[in-house]
């Protein structure tokens, strides 16, 4: 019966093959889903570190123009603090009083004046 040994041989094999398949996807240290997540976080963890980077050079630039650029510098002062020179005088436009804002003597602004 040259038929039983060959039949017996093929399902270890296929045994084999299966464990081995079965250890390879979900057995080990790593997984093969394991493997599949950390693949992904790698992708999104470059995609952050290539932001940060031009992040960093952004702040470099305007690190660099502080020290180094003094019309920059003055524009910021200007800009964000009001700075005026002697001689110059300060205009600053103020919009609508919001409604939450306004008290009951204070006309709003839409009202035509008499």
């Amino acid at each position: 019966m040259p038929g039983k040994g060959s039949r017996a041989k093929k399902l270890f094999l296929g045994g084999v093959g299966l464990a081995a398949l079965y250890f390879l996807a979900l057995g080990g240290n790593y997984t093969f889903l394991d493997l599949w997540r950390l693949r992904d976080q790698r992708k999104h963890e470059v995609a952050q570190l290539d932001s940060l980077r031009a992040e960093v050079r952004t702040l470099q630039a305007r690190a660099d123009s502080l020290q180094n650029d003094s019309a920059f510098l003055e524009r910021l002062a200007r800009e964000r603090y009001g700075l005026i020179r002697n001689g110059e005088r300060l205009y600053r436009f103020v919009g609508p009083i919001p409604d939450s804002l306004r008290n009951d003597s204070t006309p709003p602004e839409s009202d035509p004046q008499p």
